[in-house]
């Protein structure tokens, strides 16, 4: 499989919405990342290859939504009531199939370029 590629970010004012996209080959489960300046990368919500399993983070819980489509080899992240702490560049990771979704981004080696996303005050 080739490296994910990342769109949908932008610029919004804080209580607005975005819906980030990540096109990667092969039906496999795929992490939503996210690093902001000075620090670590870190997971934000997961899906299971075969749409039976998410995973997300505490901070997102209730305002961020996984999905995807297999058809489209798409995952999408839906991210509602936007904060300015959820302000970084957001990257997609694609794992193997499997029951378990691996959150340390330490285990995945193909990264995109990632999708900038920036939350004003």
């Amino acid at each position: 499989q080739g490296q994910p590629v990342e769109s949908g970010g932008g610029l919004v004012q804080a209580g607005g919405a975005l819906n980030l996209s990540c096109v990667a080959s092969g039906a496999n489960n795929i992490v939503w990342f996210r690093q902001a300046p000075g620090k670590e990368r870190s997971s934000v919500a997961g899906i299971r290859w075969n749409d039976d399993g998410t995973y997300y983070a505490d901070s997102v819980k209730g305002r961020f939504t996984i999905s995807r489509d297999n058809a489209k080899s798409t995952v999408y992240l839906q991210m509602n009531l936007l904060k300015p702490e959820d302000s970084a560049v957001y990257y997609c990771a694609a794992g193997v199939r499997g029951l378990r979704i691996v959150t340390n981004w330490k285990a995945y080696t193909d990264w995109g370029r990632g999708t900038q996303v920036t939350v004003s005050s």
